[in-house]
């Protein structure tokens, strides 16, 4: 049987990039007029976001370069913004932690460095440049309480307090959006157990639950990649700022998605549920479970789908390997 995941062992070496595996190359694609209104910088080259960036700028036209300075060496910063003179920064680089947030748990330093340390200095260079930096955060800083019940439909708005730091990575990440809020620049995105159409890949939270032996069914908001990555860059266009969650509205739970997968790629898959409490027992951190507040970015795009939709319109839909239904 496939391990908990959470009670794999942490990697030797450090992390240093949100997503530490390397992005795939990116496909072939035909050449396409340049957007001169436009340029791109981007950190998190070899990350997760980072590379599907690339690839969607690759396919609207939009120039970009990928930073090649670390967010806590200022200079570095500097250098890269004078080099490629970019009219927005996007920054998809930070820890998580290999292979889960546990990792975070026994390098504190590490994880300071990167995710408050250098994504402020990041924020910083970019106000001292007049450039909006896109800045991918996390929605893993709140759980359900008694103002927010599971099962509600009340979902944390932006201006809620983070009220989770079960989590040293959770810690940090709301450490550093409480400090961006002063930055009139930032455009703080909160992505929340990201998913994309690649079920091949360890970082999508589908791939992570159907080798798991056991999961949790609770309830979540999550961020469809394939419809809301485009949606960010849409956002660089319009200059917004400020705080977004940012995740499809709704929320889905484990096992409606293991049900989607069953009926869409294996018939065969079976699971087995076990509670917060007996997770607990077999991981070092506490795991974020809630429900956002997505009015806000569905208001500025509307055409934006409701979670479980998008999920079989993106994800599981272009993925079938069973025979669709007859009607």
């Amino acid at each position: 049987m496939a391990p908990v995941a959470s009670a794999m062992p942490a990697p030797a070496n450090g992390v240093h990039s949100q997503e530490v595996e390397e992005s795939p190359a990116l496909p072939a694609v035909a050449a396409k007029k340049m957007d001169p209104s436009l340029k791109f910088l981007i950190y998190g080259r070899t990350g997760w976001l980072g590379g599907l960036l690339g690839k969607l700028c690759e396919k609207q036209g939009i120039p970009y370069e990928y930073g090649s300075g670390r967010l806590e060496n200022r200079s570095s910063l500097e250098a890269d913004v004078a080099a490629v003179k970019p009219t927005h920064v996007f920054n998809a680089a930070g820890v998580t932690g290999r292979p889960n947030v546990d990792w975070c748990e026994s390098h504190k330093v590490e994880t300071i460095r990167a995710n408050v340390v250098g994504t402020l200095t990041l924020a910083d260079v970019c106000k001292q440049n007049g450039l909006i930096m896109m800045n991918f955060a996390t929605g893993c800083i709140f759980e359900y309480d008694e103002k927010h019940p599971l099962g509600s439909g009340i979902g944390f708005k932006e201006e809620d307090t983070p009220n989770f730091a079960g989590s040293y990575y959770s810690k940090t990440k709301a450490m550093v959006e409480d400090l961006l809020r002063e930055f009139d620049n930032v455009c703080t995105l909160r992505v929340r157990m990201p998913i994309s159409s690649d079920l091949q890949n360890p970082r999508n939270f589908i791939s992570k639950i159907v080798r798991y032996q056991k999961i949790v069914d609770i309830p979540n908001s999550m961020t469809i990649l394939d419809e809301l990555l485009p949606i960010s860059i849409e956002m660089a266009k319009r200059n917004l700022t400020g705080i977004w969650n940012f995740t499809n509205p709704g929320v889905v739970s484990h096992n409606e998605i293991m049900e989607m997968y069953k009926e869409y790629i294996d018939p065969e898959l079976s699971w087995v549920n076990f509670t917060i409490e007996e997770q607990a027992k077999v991981i070092v951190a506490a795991r974020s479970n809630n429900e956002m507040d997505a009015s806000k970015l569905a208001k500025e795009f509307p055409e934006m789908l409701g979670i479980k939709e998008s999920l079989i319109k993106f994800v599981f839909a272009p993925n079938r390997k069973t025979k669709a239904a007859s009607k």
